[in-house]
């Protein structure tokens, strides 16, 4: 695995893990806690977040520009987000997630289009 992109979106496939649920899940788990505590607990699950997430950019970047890395991090986010959204917090499957994953298609074809032709 030395591709610098493969690294790059294996450590922010990890790293949104734990930011969706640094963000989310107190939302289910602390909703009867004072929020301080909520904030807390997500800043300790952030701070595995941000031990990936800066290495993920700073090797993409080696290969990406910010815009790229940026709509990849839009990509991955949505891709975790809605099984998270889905199976842990049990929300029902709304159709606007579809238009938005088209939305970040289109994104994804103006950003790296470059990089194709």
């Amino acid at each position: 695995m030395s591709n610098p992109i493969v690294i790059s979106v294996f450590l922010l496939i990890c790293s949104n893990v734990f930011m969706t649920f640094a963000w989310y899940a107190h939302l289910k788990e602390l909703n009867h806690k004072p929020w301080i505590i909520a904030a807390l607990v997500s800043w300790g699950i952030a701070l595995f977040e941000y031990l990936l997430q800066v290495p993920a950019n700073r090797i993409g970047y080696t290969v990406l520009n910010v815009g790229q890395l940026k709509i990849l991090q839009e990509i991955i986010t949505l891709t975790v987000f809605v099984p998270f959204s889905l199976w842990y917090l049990k929300e029902p499957l709304k159709l606007d997630y579809l238009w938005a994953a088209f939305c970040l298609v289109g994104a994804v074809f103006f950003v790296f289009r470059s990089k194709f032709s």
